[in-house]
């Protein structure tokens, strides 16, 4: 959360971060509702629960490992049904938990480029261990399943060895994946974050064929035109990849294959890891500023809601009526509800509960000014409805009446915390300002015409009454 102190989206909405990896996660989402999260973290021995809507979800961990037993595509599923926005997208996450469907995609880029401009390893797929049979040439490097950081993967020296690898492959009841060894003389990885570009050179000291486990020395190089295209190439897959990197292998003959891509899921490495940190935290606020509605703008993308509102309220511009969960107007012809009965009341879906405090609405007179965002109304503020204990943004509840003008020499209100989670991290933002109501129709003009609507249809009923005893008599 360091990283986005003092930041803010568009200069107005201040950024709150919650920070919880996978498993501390449930969700629900709905089709008009949203996505809430619920999460449980321990904090210094204490376990806390927390429920909230997120604006914004940054994914910093692999949603699917089967060496860890983990899977986590369900919750990807659900922030895509709930229309949140993430750094990276939530469909290129959701490809990414297959390495085989992610390496089809480089030899699309391959049949693209040429083996010139984009050396790709020859890669061979098995969706069983039934056509594993032989292959041919030695040694070979199997690789099962989906997995990272070297594991799940072998050096195979002969066909014998081949065939046992095949019956591990079997138990493991998963696709797994051959290519060619190549005797490496360093790796290569190009990581490109937005539109910063950096490149390593990662020699083992172990002595260990895999670069990445053991003892290893790394060194930043110079970024080549070359390298570039390699991550600029990938970087547009999956309809675009705001974080990635490609890793190589440079062989003792002086050749390079490209073997991997890595998405935002990517650990950083090297002596600029403080500064990759930013740099992401830079983008999310990039990609939240792009989101979030500026006045006079459209209604913001971060969540499509049903353009509703009551029929008696009119948005005029410069007014600030509504919240994010409208009451639905009555029926063309219907009867209408007095307006001054009571005063409207803002109801959230019907999946959503109370934070654990049993908190209620606040009433219209200790109202926050952090106000959902009407889509009708284009300088509405946003609100995380159904937030934690901690973080509890109220809709607010406006009593009919004629708008108040804002005080004289009162400072504005500053603007207050919101949610965000960095998965490993979930935004909110809201906005703190005077609102202003406006209403078109007074109240004794819509009693008046009620009563004159009712007395006639009461006088229509008495004569109809008459001619109905007239005729029978």
């Amino acid at each position: 959360a360091k990283y986005f102190q003092g930041k803010k989206v568009n200069g107005e909405f201040d950024i709150r971060v919650e920070q919880a990896e996978f498993s501390e996660l449930n969700l629900a989402a709905y089709v008009t509702g949203g996505c809430m999260v619920d999460m449980q973290v321990t904090r210094n021995g204490t376990k806390v629960v927390r429920s909230f809507k997120p604006d914004f979800v940054l994914i910093r961990q692999h949603a699917y490992s089967m060496a860890l037993g983990e899977d986590f595509r369900s919750l990807i599923i659900g922030l895509q049904y709930g229309g949140i926005h993430t750094v990276n997208s939530l469909y290129s996450i959701y490809n990414f938990c297959s390495k085989p469907w992610v390496f089809s995609q480089l030899i699309k880029i391959f049949n693209s480029l040429g083996p010139e401009k984009f050396p790709l390893v020859e890669q061979t797929f098995f969706p069983s261990h039934k056509q594993m049979l032989t292959t041919p040439n030695f040694p070979v490097v199997v690789k099962l399943g989906h997995a990272h950081a070297g594991m799940g993967k072998v050096k195979v020296e002969s066909q014998y060895d081949f065939r046992d690898m095949a019956s591990i492959v079997a138990m493991a009841k998963t696709y797994a994946t051959t290519e060619p060894f190549i005797d490496s003389k360093y790796d290569i990885r190009i990581q490109k974050i937005g539109s910063n570009y950096k490149a390593y050179m990662r020699t083992s000291i172990s002595g260990n064929w895999k670069a990445n486990t053991g003892s290893a020395m790394l060194e930043q190089i110079a970024m080549t035109e070359r390298y570039r295209l390699w991550a600029d190439a990938c970087a547009e897959m999956f309809g675009g990849l705001d974080i990635c990197a490609v890793k190589a292998v440079h062989s003792k003959d002086g050749k390079d294959y490209i073997i991997e891509v890595m998405d935002s899921s990517m650990p950083l490495i090297g002596e600029h890891v403080e500064e990759d940190r930013q740099l992401i935290a830079d983008l999310v606020v990039s990609k939240m500023s792009q989101l979030v509605i500026t006045a006079g703008s459209t209604p913001s993308p971060l969540r499509s809601w049903p353009q509703v509102q009551p029929q008696s309220v009119k948005s005029q511009p410069g007014s600030q009526l509504g919240q994010l969960s409208q009451p639905r107007p009555p029926p063309q012809g219907g009867p209408r509800q007095p307006q001054g009965s009571q005063p409207p009341r803002t109801s959230a879906p019907p999946q959503q509960r109370l934070s654990p405090q049993g908190q209620q609405p606040q009433s219209p007179q200790s109202t926050s000014p952090q106000q959902q965002r009407s889509p009708g109304s284009p300088q509405q503020v946003r609100s995380a409805t159904g937030s934690s204990p901690v973080q509890a943004s109220k809709a607010g509840i406006f009593p009919p009446q004629q708008p108040r003008p804002p005080a004289q020499g009162r400072a504005p209100s500053q603007p207050s915390p919101t949610d965000v989670l960095t998965v490993n991290s979930l935004f909110r933002f809201s906005k703190s300002q005077s609102l202003t109501n406006t209403f078109s129709i007074s109240e004794s003009s819509q009693r008046g015409n009620a009563n004159e609507d009712e007395a006639k249809a009461e006088t229509i009923r008495n004569l109809r009454k008459s001619f109905a005893s007239l005729f029978s008599d």
